[in-house]
């Protein structure tokens, strides 16, 4: 169960890190009498396509991209920060996978659960954020067809990343609630007052 909830973790992490980097976050696509054009806005960079080739171009600055894009950077980079920090405490120090019931390690695995939790929110919440005012905006009848777009791939990898993010950290605070120790782990409160009342009995 601990080498699952892991995985799901690390592949959580991957589309957290992928949703950041991708330039997918908002796509339009123009066609004309010869050629299709297609823009991919993302937060570091914008890509135009055009029949086979691909150009793309890093942004001078992120104050030049729409308000809701510039918060999606800085959260998705917090997001990737602290996946990675509550992995790393999940698999290389709260000893895990070896022994999940351990008494020692429950406080670092509840931590580590908590960041995984905070991670999934910081990224599922940009993600939203920019799906409703893409949304909003190719509804709006007074906004011209040109600056419309459409929904980039990278909204529902962030939407996938961010529930297997809480979803691990509701697994990792199931599994750590207090149940009978593991080989290896430190004895039971329970399992030492049951001994000592066996001994007073004999």
């Amino acid at each position: 169960r601990g080498t699952v909830c892991g995985a799901v973790g690390v592949t959580g992490l991957l589309g957290v890190i992928a949703c950041c980097v991708l330039p997918r976050w908002r796509v339009s696509a123009y066609t004309g009498s010869t050629n299709e054009l297609v823009i991919f806005d993302g937060l570091w960079m914008s890509c135009v396509k055009q029949d086979t080739k691909q150009h793309c171009k890093v942004h001078n600055s992120t104050l030049d991209l729409p308000f809701d894009l510039q918060a999606a950077g800085p959260l998705t980079i917090i997001s990737c920060v602290l996946s990675v920090i509550s992995l790393f405490i999940l698999f290389f120090d709260a000893n895990f996978i070896t022994c999940e019931q351990n008494k020692d390690a429950r406080p670092k695995i509840t931590l580590a659960a908590v960041g995984l939790q905070m991670a999934g929110l910081l990224v599922i919440i940009p993600v939203s954020w920019v799906a409703h005012t893409t949304v909003r905006d190719s509804y709006n009848p007074k906004l011209l067809n040109v600056l419309k777009r459409e929904l980039g791939v990278c909204i529902y990898i962030g939407w996938a990343a961010g529930v297997l993010m809480i979803l691990t950290g509701v697994l990792l605070c199931c599994l750590s609630r207090p149940r009978s120790s593991c080989s290896g782990g430190t004895t039971s409160y329970y399992s030492n007052r049951a001994s000592a009342a066996n001994n007073d009995v004999i």
